[in-house]
């Protein structure tokens, strides 16, 4: 076994929570990038703490999810207006409409086939987009099933989740999908990320950590505290998992077998969202207060005692 110290924590105050960070993610310029969704802004932090914000054209506009594209860009969800968002590392914005009215769009990731693929909270579709702004959207075998989070899984598929279905859906490239119910009744699943061999995913609703493989085989994990609401997960590697617990003012860590531990930010009421692996090699999070928190956790050491 091995031991795991606690993680070194520091908050950094880059706005006022009326602007609200809310998604964070490493950008291709070392820097990390964050969407301020109370301000309809993007923000860009480097490590050295210069932070500089990029207004789009539409406050109220309502930035969500972040995520960089296989152009070099970041793309980003509108949930709002409905828009689909692009900003270079130089912070040159564009944005595009989609086709279906009041979609809400929300969660966004680089797809393996060189577009962007997002989820449609409000109408059950999966969209994919192109660099030069084509839109496709697929149809989910679903009603009412707000599909929030979404994530590029080994096998070459997207992956994301099914908030009120209670379920993770699966989507190919050319737009087959599958749904795969949760054991847990009304374990209401947003963040989900990929570790390279199997994806996981948090219930917010029922307070626990899952684990689904490629061939669809599902593992829950319970936290310690039920109530916490996981909200946000990121792979660090295999196995090795941090995760954001927005109702209690933690961070977590799930191991491969299950092993759950949690840290008390320094605010408790600072409301974690999004998570993401910087480019320094700690983790980053997003706190909708009006900051951003590091996580830097120790180097695992052996147990000497081998218990």
């Amino acid at each position: 076994m091995s031991r795991s110290p606690a993680p070194a924590v520091r908050e950094i105050r880059v706005t006022d929570e009326k602007a609200g960070p809310y998604g964070i993610t490493a950008g291709p310029d070392g820097a990390l990038w964050l969407t301020l969704v109370g301000s309809g802004r993007i923000a860009r932090l480097t490590l050295d703490g210069e932070f500089r914000e990029y207004p789009l054209d539409s406050p109220a506009c309502r930035p969500t999810v972040i995520a960089p594209g296989p152009d070099g860009a970041l793309w980003f969800t509108r949930y709002q207006d409905h828009r689909i968002g692009r900003i270079t590392t130089d912070g040159a914005v564009d944005s595009f409409p989609l086709p279906t009215p009041g979609s809400g769009p929300f969660g966004i990731t680089a797809g393996p086939d060189g577009a962007v693929w997002f989820t449609e909270m409000n109408t059950d579709r999966v969209g994919r987009i192109t660099g030069e702004g084509e839109v496709t959207e697929f149809v989910l075998p679903v009603t009412g099933g707000f599909p929030s989070a979404i994530t590029t899984g080994p096998d070459g598929a997207l992956w994301f989740t099914l908030n009120q279905a209670n379920a993770i859906g699966r989507i190919t490239t050319d737009g087959d999908t599958a749904v795969h119910p949760l054991p847990t009744p009304d374990a209401g699943p947003v963040g989900i990320t990929g570790d390279g061999t199997a994806l996981w995913f948090v219930e917010i609703a029922a307070g626990q950590i899952g684990r689904i493989s490629v061939d669809g085989g599902i593992r829950e994990f319970p936290l310690p505290d039920r109530t916490a609401g996981p909200h946000a997960i990121v792979a660090a590697s295999t196995g090795d998992c941090w995760f954001t617990a927005w109702g209690a003012g933690r961070v977590g860590h799930i191991t491969a077998d299950g092993e759950i531990t949690e840290y008390d930010l320094p605010s408790p009421s600072s409301e974690p969202h999004g998570i993401t692996l910087g480019p320094d090699g700690a983790l980053w999070v997003a706190l909708e207060a009006g900051g951003v928190a590091r996580v830097e956790p120790e180097r695992r050491q052996p147990d000497p005692a081998g218990a």
